[in-house]
């Protein structure tokens, strides 16, 4: 699984405090499965709960999240389509002082193909489609582009509540 491993390295970078202290970011994989259809091939379909735990967070919630939704919008952009309009959940426990544990679940798919060649099974792990928005006089481009690469390279900044 690829995913949460590209959560992992996007916190790491991202998130203050967790670049100095990465062993307060913890993941486990929870209720994984596997949709697969007799359909000539081994290609199949990851399902799981990702459950993200980062312990003793003394930051704003807003810069662990903005970072994450961003994430969610690239790798699992389905999230943010559904009705509920709920991308991911999470429980938070007060500490002392400013930290909190927080707890985060999200429902992450991952589609694989695999393919018979000359020299036996090829397996890929395949990206999500493309979701290009399309609007007259604009031609295909992605509105939430961008922000990524902001939260990445540490552009965006979490303003204090008034």
């Amino acid at each position: 699984m690829k995913k949460p491993e590209s959560l992992k390295l996007l916190l790491l970078a991202s998130v203050p405090g967790l670049n100095d202290k990465p062993e307060n970011l913890s993941m486990f994989i929870d209720r994984g499965r596997i949709a697969a259809r007799l359909s000539g091939s081994l290609s199949f379909e990851y399902r799981y709960t990702v459950n993200v735990v980062v312990q003793d967070y003394a930051g704003d919630v807003d810069a662990l999240f903005v970072p994450l939704l961003a994430w969610v919008a690239d790798q699992q952009p389905d999230l943010l389509e559904r009705d509920q309009q709920e991308p991911f959940s999470f429980e938070s426990e007060i500490l002392d002082g400013d930290l909190a544990d927080i707890s985060i679940d999200l429902e992450l798919t991952e589609r694989v193909k695999v393919a018979r060649t000359d020299e036996g099974l090829v397996v890929t792990h395949l990206d999500e489609p493309s979701r290009a928005d399309a609007f007259d006089d604009v031609g295909d481009t992605v509105l939430w582009a961008g922000i990524l690469d902001d939260v990445t390279a540490g552009t965006v900044t979490v303003m204090p509540r008034p």
